[in-house]
């Protein structure tokens, strides 16, 4: 589920130069939004996986065009109000990026009641939910909770990558999975350590937290359970949509309670097993796997795409109990180079620091 959904727009010039006028090219254009590239990480992986989303005028007509030239499953419902437009401008010469975000429109009463039809369409069968990303202005300050309740009531997970206020309303709601980034751990909850963070989200009723912490890695909290704490050779790229290949990962292992998923084919896991995935096994699984697909994330170009060398960085990454802590000037992992796009890459969704 993407509420906030944006059309991507990305432009390169030699050298930005403010208050002069540019010439560009045609700008890379993709559909966006936080679970637009959960989406697509999972399709490419070969998991079932729907993406809903509102969207309306020629922005949303844009957007729907171009879901289905990449083929990825959708269930997008009509909002009268345009969809919100995302326009990066990169600087080569300076190695820069600027991005501007329009705000996302109100949605209706109606519309909001289209958009949980919509939904409410996509669940039977489903092996988790998850709802990513920011809310458009005046959104039903229970929107998340709801998701997190509905999925309850199905018998299969939720996982909510939000920020501010909505987290901790998901956490409130009791999520099984909350996925923030360590900038938007701190600044929702107020803490000044990532434990006592993710502490306030476990006591507010969250099953788990994974935080993301750049290159330092990603860290899995539950209560009354060791802290883990997962590492990779540091890899360099593209950060844009790394987090949002962990939440693919995170679905995946979720949905699959399968404490090998790493090393499974997608056709090989049935999406309808148990749901448990709190032993400790199924929690190393989860982290691994995680972290693997988010590293995957930053050796491609754009967002929602994982490099063909992550079963070998699943195979790279180290757990560790959280009190020890990752080396300084981690080696650089040797990968393939992945194949870069005449046109600009895609800088659009949040970008998570380096894993």
């Amino acid at each position: 589920m993407t509420a906030n959904p944006a059309v991507d727009l990305t432009y390169a010039v030699p050298r930005l130069v403010p208050g002069s006028s540019h010439r560009v090219g045609e700008p890379l254009l993709r559909a966006g939004g936080k679970g637009l590239n959960v989406a697509r990480v999972l399709n490419q992986a070969g998991y079932r996986t729907v993406a809903v989303a509102p969207v309306g005028g020629l922005s949303g007509s844009e957007f729907r065009d171009e879901l289905v030239a990449s083929g990825v499953p959708h269930a997008l419902t009509t909002t009268a109000a345009a969809t919100r437009r995302s326009m990066a401008f990169v600087d080569r010469e300076a190695g820069q990026t600027s991005i501007f975000n329009e705000a996302g429109r109100p949605l209706s009463d109606t519309e909001w009641g289209a958009l949980r039809a919509a939904l409410e369409a996509q669940l039977d069968g489903a092996g988790a939910l998850v709802g990513s990303g920011s809310l458009p202005e005046g959104a039903p300050a229970d929107f998340y909770p709801s998701l997190v309740r509905r999925a309850r009531e199905q018998g299969i997970p939720s996982i909510i990558d939000t920020s501010g206020d909505a987290l901790l309303a998901a956490a409130d709601a009791g999520a099984d999975l909350l996925k923030p980034n360590h900038h938007e751990l701190l600044a929702a909850t107020g803490a000044t350590t990532l434990d006592d963070g993710a502490r306030q989200l476990l006591s507010r009723g969250a099953g788990a937290v994974v935080v993301s912490c750049g290159e330092d890695g990603m860290a899995l909290h539950r209560t009354r359970r060791p802290t883990l704490w997962a590492s990779l050779p540091r890899v360099d790229g593209n950060p844009t949509g790394a987090g949002d290949a962990a939440v693919a990962a995170l679905a995946v292992v979720l949905a699959s309670s399968a404490t090998s998923a790493a090393g499974v084919a997608a056709t090989d896991i049935d999406a309808d097993t148990d749901t448990d995935a709190a032993s400790d096994q199924g929690d190393e699984t989860l982290l691994r796997l995680a972290t693997a697909w988010s590293a995957a994330a930053v050796l491609m170009p754009a967002a929602g795409e994982l490099h063909a060398s992550f079963p070998e960085l699943v195979a790279a990454v180290t757990i560790t109990p959280a009190l020890t802590t990752p080396a300084p000037n981690t080696p650089a992992l040797t990968t393939p180079e992945p194949n870069t796009p005449d046109r600009p890459t895609s800088p659009h969704a949040q970008q998570e620091p380096r894993p």
